[in-house]
């Protein structure tokens, strides 16, 4: 039975007093406007023009076509870290990113992004910009891709939040080339924040960071931190290329373990099973056997070692060389020495301001370095270590925890980040490496050193056939798959030595950053195989 007075709705339940009165109210509104509509269709036919005449931007903000290269358009386009004073009241195009936008009232602040510049600009309504222009600004969203016209104007008070503190952009025009989604995976001002920012402020985790790494990398950290690791690379091929080295190209496709080991990833080839290379070491010495005499490459080097640590990747950018030498392995000692000078002047000179943006968001001290740079044996080191309380062998190889300490000590009393150690154990070297001639216990290699932290591996190679058949057979390398190695020897092979460097790491420790993850562009671990 139905209660008396109740009202059943379309579900066949009672709708209650309150619903109805609202549902009431609601009729009667709609009523009345189309009564209104009905009686003034002329005023309102006229009102809907009057919005769209009195629009004074028409034409001069909207979103534009596909570009599919319909047209050539001459128009200079200025970058955004060109915006100086130099350009007061000149009237100028940019396209950039919109960073964040506010609008309040009659106008609109936005920022635009470029890189790792960023600028203010206002667009105000008056009688170049209307309403609608500013409400479509304010409604563009962030990260997408936008041409704007406007003039430079001189500011009374530096824009602190901005790489161009003494200028904003006065907008005129505005139009959308590329729109960002309207949801981002991740806020760009909230992955440019220092992760000791304040409880109350967001940050960014490293997963999260790596998952949407194409917007990690638009902040200005990354943008600096990619921009010095180029300058690492071209530093590093510079120095060489002005002492007479060559640059040339190895396989990364190869018939064995090119470090002797059992890391290596194993690739199907056809008929049979080929490994990814661990090193160019082989084909840098076979180089030097073809005559070239001073050789470098920069390119992929793969090892499959399941090391889950904040240095360690599966794949990395390998800076190897290689060089003949006259009498003594020293001679390549001392020029590996002077090219990390070099690059690390390099670096303080023209990246001053990329190490600055880094350590706004990640603080570390200025990396020190010696001129010549500091040279210890590797019994020195243990020494060092033994007077600080550790236990270790006179041949035993050197842990991570004793390499950091041990940076430490180097610290503490030389006052240098960066020092090669040399003379290490025989026993902890790959096959190819030549014994010390005095005493077998000690080879005649060497590792480079960064705030504590291993980033250089090398040593004299041995160049007689024989003995190294000898050394391999000792290592339990199976001969026939590097016969075509030995048999580079027999043909007469000058005495050399070379190294090889890990970019990434080499960016991280001199820039002090915690994980290596945030020099690699898109890394690759034993978890990561994406992006």
């Amino acid at each position: 039975m139905e209660g008396q007075g109740e009202v059943i709705g379309p579900d066949g339940q009672p709708i209650s007093k309150k619903a109805l009165k609202k549902q009431q109210k609601e009729v009667e509104k709609a009523a009345k406007k189309a009564a209104h509509k009905q009686q003034n269709p002329q005023q309102q036919a006229q009102g809907d023009g009057d919005e769209k005449e009195n629009d004074v931007a028409e034409g001069r903000y909207g979103n534009l076509p596909l570009n599919q290269s319909q047209e050539k358009i001459e128009r200079k386009i200025y970058k955004v870290c060109e915006l100086t004073p130099d350009l007061a009241d000149k009237k100028v195009w940019v396209r950039a990113r919109l960073h964040t936008s506010r609008a309040k009232g009659k106008q609109c602040f936005f920022v635009l992004r470029q890189q790792k510049w960023t600028v203010q600009a206002l667009s105000a309504v008056g009688d170049r910009v209307s309403k609608q222009m500013v409400k479509f600004i304010a409604g563009i969203t962030k990260e997408s891709i936008i041409d704007v016209e406007g003039f430079v104007r001189k500011v009374g008070q530096k824009i602190e939040s901005c790489s161009q503190q003494d200028v904003e952009l006065h907008a005129e025009q505005v139009f959308v080339v590329s729109a960002s989604a309207q949801r981002l995976p991740l806020q760009i001002e909230d992955a440019s924040r220092p992760e000791t920012g304040g409880e109350d402020l967001a940050t960014v985790s490293q997963d999260t960071r790596l998952e949407n790494r194409i917007l990690d990398l638009r902040t200005a950290t990354s943008q600096s931190i990619f921009r010095l690791e180029a300058g690492v690379c071209r530093f590093f091929r510079d120095c060489l290329t002005q002492q007479n080295f060559v640059e040339i190209h190895t396989p990364k496709i190869i018939p064995a373990a090119s470090e002797g080991g059992a890391n290596v990833f194993t690739v199907s080839y056809f008929k049979t099973n080929a490994f990814l290379a661990q090193s160019p070491q082989l084909y840098k010495q076979m180089a030097i056997c073809s005559e070239f005499d001073r050789v470098f490459t920069v390119g992929a080097v793969f090892r499959a070692e399941d090391s889950n640590t904040h240095r360690h990747l599966t794949e990395f950018v390998g800076l190897d060389l290689e060089m003949a030498f006259n009498f003594h392995y020293h001679e390549v000692v001392d020029l590996i020495g002077n090219m990390f000078v070099y690059i690390f002047k390099g670096l303080q000179t023209e990246y001053a301001e990329e190490i600055a943006l880094v350590h706004k968001q990640f603080p570390a001290e200025p990396f020190k370095f010696l001129e010549p740079s500091l040279r210890i044996d590797y019994a020195e080191g243990v020494a060092l270590l033994r007077e600080a309380g550790i236990e270790m062998e006179d041949d035993e190889d050197l842990s991570t925890p004793n390499e950091k300490l041990l940076g430490r000590l180097i610290k503490a009393k030389y006052d240098t980040d960066f020092f090669i150690m040399d003379k290490f154990p025989l026993a902890v070297r790959p096959f190819y490496t030549m014994p010390d001639p005095s005493n077998n216990k000690w080879s005649n290699s060497y590792d480079m050193f960064m705030r504590g932290e291993e980033i250089l591996s090398g040593a004299q190679r041995i160049h007689d056939p024989e003995f190294l058949t000898k050394r391999a057979l000792e290592h339990g390398c199976d001969l026939e798959k590097i016969k075509g190695y030995i048999d580079s020897f027999r043909y007469g092979a000058p005495p050399h030595a070379g190294g090889g460097i890990g970019l990434e790491r080499v960016t991280m420790l001199y820039l002090g950053l915690d994980n290596i993850r945030k020099t690699s562009l898109f890394p690759r671990d034993p978890k990561r195989l994406t992006p």
